[in-house]
């Protein structure tokens, strides 16, 4: 079998394949259309889910240089949904950049969005590969996944009766299955069963919310210039993380008397309510329990991978990422 790549080399090759992709798409008319979906892909990120995709290509000795557009059409497929979270969400920052809508307009970053989730169809039907209509098929259920999961996180914030297990499921859909589905792709598209191919996912799922548990942590505790956009904005917008519930869950009296008292209030200083929600999260010891949860979900996810039937050498990129994620600081 060939030699396995390396996080970074396939994170250098989808970075080198968008912005080829990004310089086309420049010169494509009409403009207004397009030069945002260009702004878009030239914004940087980590690209770990099309890295992702083709590390699960390559641990089965794929063609991963034929799989470049798959790659490709997940991450136009996951900007796509910044575009339109950032709009829904009142994010005015994307990696310490101006997000689409306040560089542009909303009726822009809506126009573009749609676009790009089209364009993301185009660049998976370039691959000519016995399995290209399940990876297609999986594709589609994975994005209708994450619209139901945005539907719900939206649908949230107008209730404040959302339980712990609400809030994962909406997380499942929203984060994990966008990774998940990443991977599964990969793995058809490298040759293996469907087993491995499900244990990949399941792996994704689990690796998806200690992600998303991990962000979580990072928009209260994280530093600022590294986490590339402001801190606190889930808790300026009363968003239901798992650091708010379990914080109602087992706040004293008077703790849970103060978060309701910042969750009512309409005319506030952001940054004193950041403070103070934060303070409470401190008190209750909040960054640890989730941290726990987190590693909860990395240890499952380790156990999907290593029932994996490939030589244990090949995982330890795959490995190596899961960790890193848990670990991240922005």
């Amino acid at each position: 079998m060939k030699p396995m790549h390396s996080i970074q080399e396939l994170q250098q090759l989808v970075i080198d394949k968008l912005a080829e992709e990004a310089s086309a798409i420049a010169i494509t008319e009409p403009v207004n259309l397009y030069e945002p979906i260009t702004y878009t892909l030239n914004m940087g990120g980590k690209r770990l889910r099309p890295a992702m995709l083709l590390m699960a290509c390559d641990l089965f000795s794929g063609d991963i240089k034929n799989m470049l557009n798959a790659a490709v059409a997940v991450e136009v497929f996951h900007n796509f949904t910044l575009l339109h979270d950032d709009i829904m969400d009142h994010a005015d920052i994307r990696r310490n950049q101006p997000a689409v809508h306040k560089k542009y307009n909303e009726n822009v970053a809506i126009l573009s969005g749609d676009a790009m989730s089209i364009m993301a169809y185009q660049y998976l039907l370039k691959i000519n590969h016995p399995a290209i209509q399940e990876v297609t098929q999986l594709f589609s259920k994975t994005a209708m996944e994450v619209c139901e999961g945005q539907q719900y996180d939206m649908d949230f914030e107008h209730r404040q009766d959302v339980s712990i297990d609400e809030y994962l499921k909406m997380i499942r859909l929203k984060t994990a299955v966008l990774i998940a589905g990443s991977l599964k792709m990969g793995a058809l598209l490298g040759g293996t069963d469907s087993d491995n191919a499900d244990r990949l996912y399941r792996f994704g799922i689990n690796m998806g919310l200690a992600f998303q548990l991990q962000d979580d942590l990072l928009d209260v505790f994280a530093d600022q210039e590294k986490f590339g956009k402001k801190i606190g904005g889930d808790i300026v917008a009363n968003k239901k993380t798992f650091l708010l519930l379990k914080a109602l869950e087992i706040a004293s009296p008077k703790q849970k008397q103060a978060l309701q008292y910042w969750i009512e209030k309409d005319d506030f200083d952001p940054k004193e309510k950041i403070d103070a929600v934060r303070t409470i999260y401190t008190d209750l010891n909040l960054k640890e329990i989730s941290e726990q949860l987190a590693e909860t979900y990395y240890q499952k996810a380790l156990n999907e991978i290593q029932a994996i039937e490939v030589a244990s050498e090949r995982k330890e990129p795959l490995i190596l990422l899961a960790k890193t994620i848990l670990k991240r600081e922005h």
